[in-house]
């Protein structure tokens, strides 16, 4: 029966975003620094009336070698439903400090009732970032921000130039066309890349950060080009 509970546990974790009945939280995601709000499910019963507190919470984590990696410690449901966590205490078993992380759900296996995350090691996961409870978003509230001015200007700079061009002699205007085309790709994959960036959310906003930011610094370089 216990088995059975925790596979439904694993298998039906997506089910807590639609009971709506979690208390809000904030979190910063292993992997990364991203910062999140979230759901904590810890407490929440389904309406079939087990707990995952008592089924699945607490319950160590192997590998598929046998040797354990880990502890469950909480579980967390992403705002935009996408992603669900399993945050994993890692140290304290051995002897030294615990360190949580968080493990994307699906990297966990139930294998006839054991909790096993294949390939992992207690080395890997004490190597992730540490999991902790914050209420800051500012940094991705601040990189976005910077990428939208980045953009408003990409814009100004290319309403200016397909001014200058509609004013402009033949041969200047060639020459201005030239520029308004590559300003406009470089404004589009700036535009592109941070939009993937808004729809991934809170959660997913680092696995996008490297992209928005490559392609905004080749906007910034085209706009300046263009209006120095």
């Amino acid at each position: 029966m216990t088995n059975t509970r925790t596979h439904l546990a694993l298998a039906t974790l997506t089910a807590f975003a639609a009971l709506g009945s979690a208390a809000p939280a904030t979190a910063q995601v292993a992997g990364g620094s991203t910062t999140v709000e979230t759901s904590v499910t810890e407490s929440t019963r389904l309406a079939m009336g087990w707990s995952v507190k008592k089924t699945l919470l607490g319950k160590s984590i192997y590998n598929d070698a046998g040797q354990k990696v880990g502890e469950v410690e909480d579980l967390i449901i992403a705002p935009d439903r996408n992603v669900s966590y399993v945050i994993v205490g890692a140290g304290g078993f051995v002897g030294i400090g615990r360190h949580d992380v968080a493990i994307p759900v699906s990297q966990i296996q139930d294998r006839a009732g054991r909790l096993v995350m294949p390939g992992a090691t207690q080395e890997t996961i004490k190597s992730l970032p540490e999991f902790a409870y914050v209420a800051d978003t500012s940094k991705r509230d601040a990189f976005v921000a910077a990428a939208d001015r980045d953009i408003a200007k990409g814009r100004a700079a290319l309403a200016g130039l397909e001014k200058k061009a509609g004013a402009a002699n033949a041969d200047a205007k060639a020459r201005i066309d030239v520029d308004i085309s590559a300003l406009q790709l470089d404004l589009k994959s700036a535009e592109d890349k941070l939009a993937e960036m808004k729809q991934a959310g809170t959660v997913r906003w680092r696995e996008f950060e490297t992209g928005v930011g490559a392609a905004t610094a080749r906007l910034r370089k085209s706009t300046d080009k263009t209006t120095g």
